[in-house]
């Protein structure tokens, strides 16, 4: 009778090993796109914090206002815009794709903001991660003199 039970168990092994290799390979490209996600979105705040460190020195010193509190530099949308974009012509950034400048202004006169936007795509395609998500990015800098 034992001979006719170990005979039933013939090849359950195997499809077990074949589950959790499909398993374990489904978990290293889920880990290995979620850390590509995360240094995209790194990489990209860092291009961010580059445009706006421009965008909140677009000043002229005419546009220096003195007051109880020291002088104060006046920021205007459209020299913060200019600045951006002159910033990211000039930083290389061909392995973002589609970078696009959502927004780049002067909301208070006193700081600049900027957003960026871009499209992830996954290292490896799968089954399980999506095609790409979009990511977006917004950094906020106040222009001061110390």
């Amino acid at each position: 009778m034992s001979r006719m039970h170990a005979a039933n168990d013939d090849g359950s092994t195997l499809l077990l090993i074949i589950f959790y290799g499909f398993l374990a390979l489904s978990l290293v490209l889920v880990a290995l796109s979620a850390t590509s996600l995360y240094l995209d979105h790194k990489r990209l705040l860092s291009l961010a914090d580059g445009a706006v460190l421009a965008g909140s020195e677009a000043f002229t010193l005419d546009a220096v206002q003195v007051g109880v509190v020291g002088p104060r530099p006046l920021l205007r949308s459209g020299d913060v815009s200019a600045a951006v974009d002159e910033y990211l012509a000039l930083v290389p950034h061909a392995s973002f794709e589609d970078l696009v400048v959502t927004s780049a202004a002067s909301v208070d006169g006193l700081s600049a903001s900027v957003t960026l936007r871009s499209w992830w795509r996954p290292p490896v395609l799968t089954l399980v991660v999506p095609d790409g998500v979009p990511l977006e990015v917004t950094v906020v800098s106040r222009a001061v003199f110390h």
